[in-house]
């Protein structure tokens, strides 16, 4: 799992490529977990999806991206105003944009993350920041 996660902290994930990671992971386990030999027919079958959540107690891949990546972005948010990496978390480029539909950044997939856990429309940079400075402060 390390390994197939490394650096995911600071992946943008679409619905396609989060697709391909849970079908990367069933085929993974069913490898592991091997085929199970059914107890009325007495023939081998393969686990169905919600087996091998049964069997597998860990959480999936997409949990574990998600709270890494809720993680490194309040470390970021932490960061002070002359670090490069919080610089680039605030900034906001000069350029034109291209034709079409925006692609999605980084800060949009931690909102969605944060829509999920429940804390959706909060100002999660300030609110961070504001940690920090309570726990200075104490």
């Amino acid at each position: 799992m390390s390994v197939v996660l490394y650096g995911c902290e600071t992946w943008l994930l679409t619905l396609r490529e989060e697709r391909k990671l849970r079908v990367f992971e069933n085929m993974v386990l069913r490898r592991i977990l091997g085929p199970r030999r059914d107890e009325l027919t007495e023939e081998w079958k393969r686990l169905h999806n919600e087996e091998l959540n049964d069997l597998y107690s860990a959480p999936n891949y997409m949990r574990v991206i998600k709270s890494r990546r809720m993680r490194w972005a309040g470390h970021v948010a932490r960061m002070g105003e002359e670090r490069v990496v919080y610089r680039v978390l605030l900034g906001k480029p000069e350029a034109r944009r291209p034709l079409g539909r925006p692609r999605r950044r980084w800060v949009n997939n931690i909102r969605m993350d944060l829509q999920e856990v429940g804390c959706g429309y909060m100002d999660w940079i300030g609110l961070a920041g504001s940690a920090v400075m309570n726990f200075r402060v104490s």
